[in-house]
């Protein structure tokens, strides 16, 4: 039963966070609406989300273990909550900053927090895949609810009405409620040798990034959230821009992204019960390019008027989302393969630097692809994800040549 209390408290967290870091494509599209900025100043709020995750995770990734991860997953979710209470009576672009700054920094504490639970309820290599995927699907069904939550407060009849502020103070809510379940789950503090210094301890997961398969490894993943939040942040606005769809109905159809990246994540634990997951990345990486070079040619503007719902959306806006069903599976089977090779008091240094890399990952690929947007449309930036595909080719070959040669050691 303590058990089960504790998934849930990980799973209800992730899922909070799941609405709010991924409403960053919708909070995009709606600051160029509510505030009038451009296209290269709202992609700035995925620096200050991503940013935050990476400055944060990697000062205190090392600290958090004695400070314990529940704690540490308190004071992130009391940040949010007051956050979120706080943003739409402001209603400005600056308190959105703020926020998505609050975001990341939360988050931070709560994956490293997250990441070193699993490791805790976990015996072996199966059993901590398989939970790494469960909680990572369950934070794919909030990002999918977060497209319909946001669309529900967005006022179809005036795109520039700052309504869709209020949302804020629902996601507030689930934040308090989130908070009373992880008082009651009964997370232990982890043993801790306390002779290491806080410093040693930082110095110790610099080391950890040294090693080879470490290095290969931190390179596949900030690819990887290179490819997906270039994708998942702008499509909104591809959407809006570039296929026509009314604004409602732009952030409503990204939401098969969504369903895609879910669905992919839950199908990728059957499938790799039964094959080896490095072919199965790679098949994962041509079955992305391949959605890229079919869909975007199909993408052409249509007359807004002639559209009230889904039905009447063009092919390319079904199409160009389906490729979260390939992407899925690449993030939490890479991140399961580098944490089962290392020892689990190195978990938790490894989450800061897979934290700190994802967040780099993320803010490079937002505001590459708002500059190309920008500059020469969306259909070139989207275009523009065939080279990190590409890389992450490379760079999988590898890792799978080093996880089957080296395995790393303690470096405590």
């Amino acid at each position: 039963m303590s058990r089960l209390l504790i998934i849930a408290a990980i799973a209800v967290s992730y899922y909070v966070f799941a609405i709010l870091l991924n409403s960053v494509g919708t909070v995009i599209l709606q600051s160029i609406n509510s505030f009038d900025v451009s296209k290269p100043e709202a992609s700035t709020l995925e620096g200050f989300k991503d940013l935050s995750i990476a400055l944060v995770s990697f000062l205190v990734a090392s600290f958090i273990p004695r400070i314990g991860y529940k704690v540490s997953m308190l004071f992130g979710l009391i940040l949010v909550a007051t956050l979120c209470a706080i943003t739409p009576s402001i209603g400005s672009f600056w308190v959105i900053k703020l926020l998505f700054a609050g975001i990341g920094t939360a988050f931070a504490l709560v994956k490293v927090s997250v990441y070193a639970i699993i490791g805790q309820l976990s015996s072996n290599t199966k059993t901590h895949s398989s939970l790494m995927n469960t909680i990572e699907g369950i934070f794919m069904l909030g990002v999918l609810s977060g497209y319909w939550v946001f669309a529900a407060f967005i006022d179809p009849t005036n795109e520039a009405s700052l309504s869709w502020l209020n949302v804020y103070y629902l996601i507030a809510a689930l934040v308090a409620i989130t908070i009373l379940l992880v008082l009651m789950a009964p997370i232990q503090k982890p043993e801790v040798n306390k002779e290491v210094g806080v410093g040693t301890a930082f110095i110790d997961m610099l080391k950890l990034a040294y090693k080879p398969l470490a290095l290969i490894f931190i390179i596949s993943v900030f690819l990887y959230v290179l490819i997906e939040q270039g994708i998942g942040s702008w499509l909104p606005t591809f959407n809006r821009e570039v296929l026509g769809l009314p604004t409602q109905v732009s952030i409503q159809i990204t939401s098969i992204f969504a369903v895609a990246l879910a669905v992919g994540r839950l199908l990728a634990g059957v499938v790799l019960a039964r094959v080896s997951w490095y072919p199965f990345m790679n098949a994962c990486l041509v079955g992305m390019a391949a959605v890229m070079l079919l869909s975007l040619p199909l993408a052409e503007k249509v007359d807004e008027n002639l559209i009230a719902s889904w039905v009447d959306a063009p092919i390319a806006a079904y199409l160009i989302p389906l490729i979260g069903l390939m992407m899925a599976p690449i993030y939490p089977v890479i991140n399961s393969v580098m944490l089962s090779a290392l020892p689990k008091v190195q978990h938790a240094p490894m989450t800061g630097l897979i934290v700190v890399f994802s967040a780099l990952g993320g803010t490079t690929g937002s505001i590459i692809t708002g500059y190309v947007f920008e500059a020469m449309g969306g259909q070139q930036a989207f275009y523009l994800s065939l080279i990190p595909i590409g890389a992450l080719l490379v760079t999988l070959f590898f890792f799978k040549r080093a996880t089957s040669s080296i395995v790393l050691k303690d470096t405590a």
